[in-house]
């Protein structure tokens, strides 16, 4: 075992584990953050994408051990209060899920890329990013339409026009 502190969802946790507990493990069985799902246990599928230190990981595929020191943030960690976070909101609003099993992944690959691209991202680029995230149920045309919604929704409010004089 070995002790282990890190920072999940803006609050600190110091807990021990094997040096073999994989990250998404940590989160759903130790904390109960069930929002992250196991879903290929390959690291195929991206349904246990979280953000680490702002960065969208695969949590299947990291072991809990090298998230020492870091920022964790899952999907239950994006909304501020009752105020959904704009990725989510977008989701909602833009019908991006089905089933729903796939939704936090996609939310957080989403995220990441704004955080890597900008906010104005287009369709193809959408879904050529979205590579590694598997949807079962849907064709992915609402998930594409939420994540620009999403992205857009991330630039904030557009600038009032300036009135000609």
């Amino acid at each position: 075992m070995r002790d282990l502190t890190l920072t999940i969802n803006g609050a600190p946790v110091s807990v021990a584990v094997d040096e073999r507990t994989l990250l998404v493990q940590l989160l759903r069985d130790e904390l109960r953050l069930t929002g992250t799902h196991v879903g290929c246990d390959t690291s195929q599928c991206g349904a246990c994408n979280v953000l680490l230190d702002g960065e969208a990981v695969k949590a299947c595929a990291v072991l809990a051990v090298q998230a020492e020191g870091a920022g964790v943030v899952t999907i239950e960690g994006l909304a501020q209060g009752e105020a959904l976070h704009p990725m989510q909101a977008a989701f909602r609003e833009h019908h991006g899920l089905q089933c729903g099993f796939c939704t936090p992944g996609m939310i957080v690959a989403g995220i990441d890329m704004v955080r890597r691209l900008g906010t104005e991202l287009d369709a193809q680029t959408v879904r050529a990013e979205l590579e590694g995230n598997l949807c079962r149920c849907t064709g992915y045309h609402n998930i594409v339409k939420a994540i620009q919604a999403g992205a857009s929704a991330m630039a904030g409010p557009a600038p009032a026009a300036v009135a000609a004089e």
